[in-house]
Parts: structure tokens; sequence; C-alpha cells
């Protein structure tokens, strides 16, 4: 594998790319599979139209993987983001198996970027879609969700992933898409979630949600179910104009918008933080296509529109920016977007990038382009506010076992460690309520939630949680996990079981 100083040496035609006076350092990561090719043509662009960039190459991705660091980068290449605050990065590719774990995932929570940005703009007629007037911006929680990847197997049957969500996670994320349609001039902002069905965690986000859109009575705003939300956008994406939604809504729903406006590979993604971001494309690594001088770089080199827009070289990204949209509709495409009758040259990934140098002094005639002083107005990257603490009560806890009995034989183990104070009072199975008065259709598997909650009159204690642990070890029963059960401010803080 050709290490990243090669790659960079191979950009030493240009004009001097690290060494101008007031030049911006940029830790850049040249990545796997196709991403040398594209992040070698995408510089060779941003460079030709003036980009004032200090380049910092680093090392990570799958020989870092393939050497025993499981998490993709290492010491260097952290001391250089946490110097440069700026990430240019390319795809790479994670090995499968192994307990790799996502190097994406890894630094956006490491470096706090908690607001992926992923514009997906259609450019009909000359990239096929069926939905010529799209524009739409998604804005999903970077952080948190099921992305905290706490997976745990429990029993012989059943694997747990937690999902986790945050009033401060929510505040930042809700509060920057409001920031950022008012900076952008965008009419409205929509929320996605599925509260319906997670009422506490998804509930937050839409709670949240309301709240942070009172402040902004300019910017209409809405909340759908994201099924049904999904189903409009593939439908209608001209009804939406900025979507907010958690992190694994936002993850496949930024791809599904990116295709139907025309292909995952003409796709940014900018990832903001307080300190530091990222840029990159959606798309991954490719390794198939590695090598062979065919691959888009439209994806990445729009990441580094973004990237110049961010660090204050706006008018360089607007040249950069009419430049790839004058190359568009000129009909110079990549194999991926090549259409017989539409396009009129397909060419490799160097030559592409030549193309959009050629027409640094461009703009589109048909294509909307960017107009001189066209910036978004800066903003301040938005802090949860604090909150004042909840009254927290402990009412009972839950405690999750693993047994193949039915579930009568169940409850009478369980029964067995209550005491005066406390009592068994439901036993679900993946969330249905399956006793008292469970019905013999339910399918139950060997993972049990048995609620355990004070007597009437009585107060729940933690010293009653060690009493009946102790009874249930003395009893036989394999508890695999155990959940406080609270009330906040005297609402419960916990779900009820699915036909309670």
């Amino acid at each position: 594998m050709m290490s990243t100083r090669l790659m960079l040496e191979g950009l030493t035609d240009l004009e001097n790319p690290s060494g101008r006076h007031g030049a911006v350092p940029v830790t850049v990561a040249f990545g796997d599979g196709i991403g040398p090719e594209i992040m070698k043509a995408s510089l060779k662009v941003l460079i030709r139209a003036g980009a004032n960039i200090a380049i910092e190459p680093i090392d990570i991705g799958e020989r870092l993987y393939l050497s025993g660091n499981t998490s993709g980068i290492g010491p260097e290449a952290w001391d250089s983001l946490r110097r440069t605050r700026v990430f240019y990065k390319a795809p790479i590719t994670t090995p499968q198996g192994g307990g790799y774990k996502s190097l994406n995932v890894t630094v956006r929570k490491t470096l706090g970027l908690f607001a992926n940005v992923r514009p997906c703009v259609a450019y009909q007629p000359f990239i096929a879609t069926k939905h010529p007037g799209m524009d739409v911006v998604i804005i999903r929680e970077n952080e948190e969700d099921l992305y905290a990847g706490i997976e745990h197997r429990q029993t012989d049957e059943v694997y747990q992933c937690l999902k986790l969500i945050s009033r401060p996670g929510c505040e930042k994320i809700v509060r920057y898409a409001f920031e950022y349609a008012r900076a952008h001039g965008r009419r409205k902002v929509t929320c996605f979630t599925k509260d319906n069905i997670m009422k506490m965690t998804d509930g937050l986000f839409h709670t949240v949600f309301d709240e942070i859109a009172a402040d902004y009575p300019g910017i209409e705003n809405e909340h759908w179910i994201v099924d049904i939300g999904a189903a409009k956008l593939a439908d209608t994406p001209q009804a939406f104009d900025v979507i907010v939604m958690p992190n694994l809504y936002g993850d496949v729903l930024s791809d599904v918008a990116a295709q139907i406006a025309g292909s995952v590979g003409l796709a940014p993604s900018a990832n903001i933080g307080e300190q530091c971001a990222m840029f990159e494309a959606i798309h991954g690594s490719a390794p198939r296509r590695a090598g062979q001088d065919v691959a888009n770089p439209s994806g990445l080199l729009l990441a580094g529109v973004m990237m110049l827009a961010h660090i204050g070289q706006t008018e360089v990204a607007r040249r950069v920016h009419n430049a790839w949209l004058k190359t568009i509709e000129d009909g110079i495409h990549t194999y991926d977007v090549f259409k017989e009758g539409v396009s009129k040259q397909k060419v490799g990934t160097a030559a592409f990038a030549e193309a959009v140098i050629e027409r640094l002094d461009h703009t589109p005639k048909t294509l909307r382009s960017v107009a001189p002083g066209a910036a978004s107005k800066p903003f301040a990257v938005p802090q949860a506010r604090p909150k004042k603490p909840a009254k927290k009560e402990l009412v009972g806890i839950d405690v999750f076992v693993h047994a193949t009995k039915p579930v009568d034989e169940l409850a009478r183990d369980m029964q067995a460690a209550t005491n005066e104070l406390f009592a068994l009072t439901m036993i679900t199975n993946r969330g249905v309520k399956v006793w008292p008065d469970g019905l013999p259709e339910t399918f139950c598997t060997d993972h049990w939630r048995c609620r355990y909650l004070a007597r009437p009159s009585k107060q729940f204690n933690k010293a009653m949680i060690v009493e009946l642990l102790k009874n249930l070890t003395y009893t036989g029963v394999d508890f695999i996990k155990t959940e406080h059960l609270y009330n906040f401010d005297g609402e419960p803080g916990f779900s009820l079981g699915q036909g309670q």
C-alpha cells in the first residue's frame, strides 16, 4: 500500500501546496480502496482553485487495523487532528469481523462532532433523477442513539443493543438544525422520530424539537413519524427543506435521499463539533474499483467545498463549486452517472478533476450557480443549556433473567424472593407482558424482564435491591442484568410492558 507521504508527493507539481503564508493547517487522510485516487484528484482541484491550506497527511484505516490496532487510528493521527481541528478524510475500509470498531464513529464521538450535515441536491437534466427540484439538507445527530455501540449477548437466544438519547445531545443537534436553516435562508425544519413506539428516547427528541422550535418563529417547523416521513421523502422530497433526525434514521435516510437525488457518489458530508470538523464523502471505499481510475471524486470534492467554506475561504469554495457544476452541465461524467444521450464524455477520476480545473473561471448556465458573496451567515456551534435536576425517586427494579422454564414456574421462583416491602408485578418477554394474565399465543425466548415495585405505602431503597438479588441467588435464578426504576419529578422514568 502506498504511504500517504508518497501520495502527497504526487501533488508536488502544484504551486507550493503546504507552505504559503497564512495557510490553514488541514489533516488529510488518503484512505483505502478508491480513497487515494479521489483524494489526490480533489486536492488538486482545491489547490488549483487557490485553496490556502497546509496539508498534514496521516495514516489511518485498513493498514492500521490489520497491524493490530482495532480502532484504525494511532496517537500521531490524534495529535494532528487536535492540532489542526480540520479533517479532510477519504473513505476507509473497516475489515469484517475481528472486533474492529468503525473509525468514522470513533472520530466523530471522540472529537465531539455532533452534527452531520448532508446536502442532497438534484442536478436535472444532467444527472438522472425522478425529483428534479430536490434540494434537501439532512442534519443527523452524530454521537448517540444506537451508535453508542453498547451491545451484549445476554442469553443463548437474545442479544441487546442500548439506545441512548440525551437531552444535551437533542438540544445541540436540534438547535444546530434551526441555526443552519436561518444561516442558509432555509424556510422549514422537519423532525423525524418514532416516538409512537419509543416514547421515552424518541419522545425526548421530539419534545426538545418542539421546545427549541418556539425560539425560531420565522422558520416553519413540523414533525413526522419516521416511517411515513421516509415514504414522503422518497416520493415527494420537495415537501422538505431541512430534516433533523436521531443518528440511525439520519444515517439510513441521508443515503436514501442522496440516491434518489441522483447518486450517493455525488453527496458530501460535514461533521461539525464545537472544537473540530471533519469533511468526507458519504460513500464507502469501494475496494473493487480501486486502482482503476474510474471512481467519481465528486462527493469528496464537494466535501472539500464545505471545508473551504468552514475555514473562511468562501470565494475559493464558490469557484470550485461553480466549476464542478459547469463540468456536470457540460456532460463530462464518470461511469457511475454517465448516461447515453445526456452525457457527452465518459472520463476517469483524474480526467474529471482536470475538467473541473479547466472550468474554474466558468459558471453553469442551466444549473443554479453560486453567486459571489453567497456564503451562509456564520453562526456559533450550539451548546446545551443546563437544566435544574429533577427530583429522583427509586420505586423499583427490573431484573432480567435467563430461563427456559414456563412463565408460571418462573413467576413462582421470582415471587419466592419477595417480602412484605416489595412485590413482583409483571414479567415480560421481548417487551410483551406474559405474566400475569399472559396469552398462550405469545412466542417467548429465554430472556425475561421481571419487574418488582414497592408495595403500597412502602418505599423502595437500594438495600431492598441487595436483599432481592441475594434471595434470587439462593433460589437459583440466573439473573443477568438489572435496571433501577425511578420517578423523576413524580413521573415514571420507565416504560410499561406491551399489553400492560
